[in-house]
């Protein structure tokens, strides 16, 4: 209706009352004065017929401005200082503090001051004297590569991880819809069953499971004499079918990886070439976000195990063993590659937490 001027509109109803209030005649009468395509319809006669009848004028009613009584400047400075001084706290405390309402709160950060919500990031807790040990083996490391770019690809990282019955339930995130509260109860174990794997991974694929546990099948605690039969028994024979006269071997610095005898029976097939503390290159301690182990293995693992929710130990290995022979090659290629980006940022970071990583920056 914006279309036509008051005086067009003024006609329209002059013609629709000398037509004996009728919608379609006076569509007819307004052809000789609007033209044929011109002319209002008969829907838009009726609107302005009745706009006229309730406020006795044809003129567009203004639509009010809305007054904003809570996200006036006032409020957004007070939001704005709120938030430099403690931007952690948060939407509901913020908004008792300030006596504004959430709603209105969430409004005037997001759409006045233009401010995101961002989540912390919870990474491994450096001693002081690691950022030096960190320093010094991406400093081995980059001489290393700077000789055989593809040095990275000759070393097999090894780590141990526990894998429990069941997973785990986040209550804050488990929620059941319904009418009335259910009154579920999930019972979980004091001390929940579990396995202890052994994996090595490297640029040709991941070597392992291997299950730590007793003759009936359950799990034992990781000591050297266990892990130096973990050696002799199954890592031995992964490796007799690799080329490994210069292959590096990494492993962290838990005690039953470090002790003499342990590191002396590494040695037969390692010597001079072991990356582990006390080794012949010292694996910084603390250091989870350089190995590909826990920074990729693992999660991945049990990402893809507990989605079929395994109810007996068996069948939590079973979904181990199927899903690491899943693992692709090509797979563990792209992760090594990850693994010298990581590097190059420690290196840049100088020992420091890889920020640019944590942060896609």
């Amino acid at each position: 209706m914006n279309r036509y001027t008051v005086e067009q509109r003024i006609k329209v109803v002059q013609t629709y009352y000398e037509n004996g209030r009728s919608t379609r005649n006076a569509f007819r009468a307004l052809r000789e004065y609007f033209g044929q395509h011109n002319r209002p319809n008969e829907a838009t006669i009726s609107r302005l017929i009745m706009k006229f009848e309730q406020t006795g004028s044809v003129g567009d009613v203004k639509t009010p401005v809305h007054v904003r009584r809570v996200r006036n400047a006032q409020n957004i400075a007070a939001v704005r200082d709120s938030v430099a001084d403690e931007p952690s706290t948060s939407t509901r405390r913020r908004s008792q503090q300030l006596h504004i309402s959430r709603t209105s709160l969430i409004r005037i950060l997001h759409k006045d001051l233009n401010l995101h919500a961002y989540k912390v990031q919870l990474t491994q807790e450096l001693k002081p004297t690691d950022h030096v040990k960190r320093r010094q083996w991406c400093e081995w490391w980059h001489e290393m590569s700077t000789v055989n770019a593809h040095f990275s690809k000759k070393i097999i990282f090894s780590d141990e991880a526990h894998f429990h019955l069941g997973g785990f339930v986040n209550k804050q995130n488990c929620r059941i819809w319904a009418n009335q509260n259910p009154r579920v109860i999930v019972e979980k174990p004091m001390h929940p069953q579990r396995v202890t794997v052994w994996c090595g991974l490297w640029a040709g694929g991941v070597l392992g499971p291997y299950f730590f546990e007793n003759d009936a099948g359950e799990a034992i605690t990781v000591n050297g004499v266990r892990y130096r039969e973990m050696v002799t028994n199954f890592l031995w024979p992964e490796l007799e079918h690799m080329d490994v006269e210069d292959m590096w071997f990494q492993q962290d610095g838990a005690t039953c990886h470090t002790a003499n005898e342990t590191m002396a029976l590494l040695r037969e097939k390692f010597n001079g070439r072991i990356i582990a503390r006390g080794g012949d290159v010292n694996w910084p301690p603390r250091s989870c976000d350089l190995t590909p182990l826990d920074y990729f293995l693992w999660g991945y693992l049990k990402e893809k195990v507990y989605v079929d929710n395994p109810r007996t130990i068996q069948e939590l290995k079973d979904q181990i063993i199927r899903h690491i022979n899943d693992i692709a090659p090509q797979l563990c290629r792209i992760v090594i590659e990850n693994f010298d980006h990581r590097m190059e940022v420690c290196r840049r970071s100088r020992g420091e937490h890889l920020a640019d990583i944590l942060f896609h920056t």
